[in-house]
């Protein structure tokens, strides 16, 4: 069953290529939605997977690219919005 996740991710995960990395990992999972960084420092990500892909994803997401250093990981489910791939987003949307 598709499921959709808000995530937040903590600590050292800007300017380590953490927002090209999630991408790739998402498209070998089939996961949709989008990521971006924001203004605070953290990452965010919604995103939509199937349970067990979903599952690896946010494993992924307490490891991040080498240079990352995540701290504490966040996740909150929300309501389907059927996203068609994974985007990178250049600008927060906060």
């Amino acid at each position: 069953m598709i499921k959709h996740l808000d995530i937040t991710i903590k600590g050292k995960v800007q300017g380590v290529s953490f927002r090209a990395s999630t991408k790739a990992v998402a498209d070998q999972l089939g996961v949709k939605g989008y990521i971006t960084n924001m203004p605070d420092g953290d990452v965010f990500i919604e995103a939509e997977a199937d349970g067990q892909f979903m599952d690896m994803f946010i494993d992924w997401c307490n490891e991040g690219p080498d240079a990352a250093r995540v701290s504490e990981v966040l996740t909150h489910e929300g309501e389907l919005k059927n996203y068609r791939n994974f985007e990178v987003l250049k600008k927060s949307l906060q």
